[in-house]
C-alpha cells in the first residue's frame, strides 16, 4: 500500500513536471510572440553582427524577449547568425522567427537613376544595401578592375545602367560592382554592338555621347534628333559645341563649386578642359553624367536628318529648335537669348 502511494506520487509529480515542460515548450516555441501591428516587420543583420545586436533589433518587436533568448540558445542560433534582410510576420512564434532569420535572407529591389558621378552613385547605393559609400566608390574606381574590363575612370560611370535590380541587402561593394558589369555586358548585345559599329563608335563612346544627349534633352521623342545632330557634327569633324560639356568642365573648377550655371557665356567657352567641346573636336574623354536608357538607344537609333545646329526653344521649355544653316540658327539663338534676358537670366 505504501509503495502504491509512492508510485502515485511519482506519477503525479511526473505529470506536473511534464505539464511544466509542455507549458515551457508551448510558451517558448509555439505561442505567438510578436508585438507589432503591421503584417510583418523586417530586421537587417550586418555581416559582422553578434547576437546582442540582433537581440537589440528584436526586442521592440517581441512580447517576450527572454523566452526568445532561451530558445535561441537551445537551438544554437546565438552562435550561428546569418547576415541579411529578414521578415518576421505578425503572430509568428519563437521557433518560426528563429527559422526565418536563420534561413530566409530576402532580396530587395534597389534603384538608381542619372547620378552625375561615381561618388554620388556610391552614396545612392549605400542607402539601399549594407556596403558603405566609401567601399563602393573604392570598388567602382579600382584601377585593375577598370583596365581589365575596358574602362577608364572617365568612362566607368557608363557601366552602371539606370534601372531597378534585385540584390540581397548584405551585398558587398565588389559583388555589387561585378553584378553591374554583368548587366552592362548583357545590355550590349551583338545587335547593339553592330549599331555602334555602324556609326563608328565604341560602346564607351556611345555612352559618352548618350550622356551629352541626355543632358541636352530629357524629352525622349527629341533625343534621337539631338543624337543625329551630334553624329552629323562628328562625321564632318565639326566640334560638338555642346553646352552641357561646358557646364561639366566648369563644375570641376573651385570657382564654380556649389553654383548653378543657368546660361552659358563666352567665359565658359574659354575653360581649358578636354571636356570643352567648343575648343576640342570629337567626343570628350568620358561621360558627363549617367544617361537614361532612352538616350543610349537614341544614339544607337538616331534620326537621320541634316541638322547641324540647335538652340533651346523659348516657346516650348525643355525642347529645342533645329537648323540646317548657321543663318537660321543665329536667328533662333537671338530669339532664345532675348527670352533669357527677359527672365533676368544672365549667368
Amino acid at each position: 500500500m505504501y509503495i502504491k502511494k509512492i508510485l502515485w506520487a511519482i506519477a503525479i509529480i511526473g505529470l506536473i513536471v511534464a505539464g511544466i515542460v509542455g507549458y515551457y515548450i508551448y510558451g517558448a516555441m509555439l505561442s505567438p510572440n510578436t508585438a507589432f501591428n503591421n503584417d510583418e516587420a523586417y530586421i537587417f543583420i550586418p555581416s559582422d553582427a553578434n547576437y546582442a545586436e540582433v537581440r537589440e533589433q528584436l526586442e521592440p518587436l517581441l512580447k517576450d524577449i527572454d523566452a526568445f533568448d532561451a530558445l535561441a540558445k537551445q537551438k544554437k542560433y546565438t552562435t550561428n547568425l546569418m547576415a541579411g534582410r529578414f521578415a518576421i510576420k505578425k503572430g509568428m512564434n519563437n521557433n518560426a522567427i528563429i527559422n526565418s532569420i536563420r534561413r530566409n535572407n530576402l532580396p530587395l529591389k534597389i534603384a538608381f537613376n542619372n547620378q552625375e558621378k561615381l561618388s554620388k552613385l556610391a552614396g545612392r547605393i549605400s542607402t539601399q544595401i549594407e556596403a558603405d559609400s566609401s567601399s563602393l566608390y573604392t570598388a567602382m574606381t579600382d584601377a585593375s578592375f577598370l583596365a581589365d574590363n575596358g574602362f577608364t575612370k572617365a568612362t566607368a560611370l557608363g557601366m552602371y545602367l539606370p534601372n531597378s535590380y534585385e540584390f540581397f541587402w548584405n551585398t558587398s561593394a565588389e559583388t555589387f560592382r561585378d553584378r553591374m558589369l554583368k548587366e552592362y555586358n548583357r545590355f550590349w548585345t551583338e545587335a547593339r554592338k553592330a549599331k555602334a559599329k555602324k556609326i563608328n563608335l565604341t560602346p564607351n563612346e556611345v555612352m559618352t555621347l548618350a550622356s551629352i544627349v541626355y543632358e541636352e534633352s530629357k524629352q525622349k521623342e527629341e533625343q534621337p534628333i539631338v543624337a543625329g545632330l551630334y553624329l552629323n557634327r562628328l562625321r564632318i569633324g565639326m566640334p560638338l559645341q555642346a553646352d552641357p560639356t561646358l557646364k561639366f568642365a566648369a563644375y570641376q573648377l573651385p570657382k564654380y563649386q556649389n553654383t548653378v550655371i543657368r546660361r552659358v557665356l563666352n567665359v565658359h567657352m574659354e575653360i581649358d578642359s578636354p571636356y570643352n567641346t567648343y575648343k576640342n573636336s570629337g567626343l570628350p574623354p568620358g561621360l558627363i553624367a549617367m544617361p537614361d536608357l532612352s538616350a543610349i538607344d537614341a544614339v544607337l537609333n538616331s534620326e537621320k536628318h541634316k541638322y547641324l545646329y540647335m538652340v533651346a526653344d523659348a516657346r516650348r521649355i525643355g525642347y529645342h529648335k533645329f537648323a540646317k544653316t548657321l543663318a537660321q540658327h543665329n536667328a533662333n539663338a537671338r530669339e532664345y537669348h532675348r527670352y533669357l534676358s527677359s527672365q533676368g537670366i544672365n549667368k
